[in-house]
């Protein structure tokens, strides 16, 4: 169950999943340096939304994917917030695949194994195979893919970073009105 791990915040401090128990979340792992960095805006705007309806957005900063998160987590941080106006929470830094790979993310992919997809990711998927990385498995892709946790834990969803913030707005109301 996903309220069985922890993570770190951006000033190394164990927080526990389980202080999220009965909210939505939304955990995507992201990049400051990134082709989307501009969801970051769509995130926000999903946050302030619907935020006092129990939602959250949880942001992992991930530098695994052309070392496009460079920095420390307080600077990472801060670029969001400067930016984008992100007031939603920032965590520590994590791999989100290989061997050093994050638990919470390898739980997350383990149960949601394939992104769902739109228009723009076949084109996008055949783009990273050009640059030699592989599309196939379980991994994560990509900077900004999302995966959405209903209430109880269970993991929804999982989408593919061309996916944007915005095409999850009514999946997430109806993650918060049952």
């Amino acid at each position: 169950m996903i309220y069985d791990y922890k993570v770190k915040d951006i000033n190394g401090n164990e927080i526990s999943m389980s202080e999220y128990k009965g909210k939505v979340l939304l955990i995507v792992n992201t990049a400051t340096g990134c082709g989307f960095t501009p969801q970051y805006e769509g995130l926000q705007k999903l946050y302030d939304k619907y935020k006092d309806q129990g939602f959250e957005i949880l942001d992992f900063p991930c530098n695994q994917f052309f070392e496009q998160a460079p920095g420390s987590n307080e600077e990472l941080a801060k670029f969001c917030q400067v930016n984008f106006g992100t007031t939603f929470k920032t965590f520590a830094k994590v791999d989100v695949n290989g061997e050093n790979a994050s638990d919470l993310f390898k739980f997350l992919k383990a149960q949601a194994p394939k992104a769902e997809e739109d228009e723009a990711s076949e084109a996008f998927y055949k783009k990273l195979e050009g640059l030699g990385f592989t599309t196939e498995g379980d991994d994560i892709k990509w900077n900004f893919t999302k995966f959405l946790v209903d209430r109880n834990g269970k993991v929804v969803g999982r989408y593919a970073p061309t996916y944007e913030p915005e095409k999850l707005e009514r999946i997430i109301e109806n993650l918060l009105n049952k």
